[in-house]
């Protein structure tokens, strides 16, 4: 099977991934963060970085893609690559961070890469209100979010919503993280646990 857990920025994507691979045994597949060339940059300088850090996303993701098929086990995997290409890219080229010509590129490559794509078995969206998302990135300290603007953060939520609105690929699960703290409440976990259950294997309907 393959999992996926897609969420804005502070959502709790990898705390999740990790619980849940932990659980239930499946093998984490987690966002390229600590390695990634460009995140710290594209923090200073949204405008100069945004095309080669979607361009590294995409190469990263569609590589996990192919990693997925490749392996044949239960995977869960941090972040989807159709969060890149419908979210965050158009998101950059409608403030102004990403120029026309360099958005249609990458397009264009996301399109291609498209034809090979497979949904995964279970879209786990973390859903989270602006102000839980700048409350769970101010904890986890890292330096260079401290730059992210509020309207970055709604303009991200909004597309998510919307994506998530039409989403018909496979089955969805959407978990709100405004309540269900599933990092701190071991209850809260196992009520996320009985959904997934649910989804996945028709128990506990």
């Amino acid at each position: 099977m393959h999992i996926a857990v897609a969420g804005n920025i502070g959502s709790g994507k990898t705390t999740l991934t990790g619980m849940l691979a932990k659980h239930f045994g499946w093998e984490p597949m987690f966002e390229s963060v600590v390695n990634n060339p460009y995140l710290a940059s594209f923090y200073e300088d949204m405008q100069r970085w945004s095309f080669n850090l979607q361009v590294y996303f995409l190469n990263s993701r569609f590589r996990q893609v192919i990693e997925i098929r490749q392996k044949k086990k239960d995977i869960i995997q941090d972040r989807t690559i159709y969060e890149d290409a419908y979210i965050f890219a158009p998101n950059l080229h409608a403030m102004g961070y990403m120029p026309t010509r360099d958005f249609e590129n990458y397009a264009s490559l996301f399109e291609l890469m498209a034809q090979f794509l497979q949904a995964p078995d279970l879209l786990i969206y973390l859903r989270a209100d602006t102000s839980t998302l700048v409350s769970q990135i101010q904890k986890r300290g890292r330096e260079y979010e401290n730059s992210i603007r509020i309207d970055y953060l709604q303009n991200l939520n909004e597309r998510y919503e919307e994506w998530i609105s039409n989403y018909k690929a496979g089955k969805l699960l959407i978990i709100d993280v405004n309540t269900l703290k599933f990092a701190e409440r071991a209850e809260d976990f196992g009520e996320v646990i009985e959904k997934v259950n649910a989804e996945l294997f028709g128990l506990f309907k």
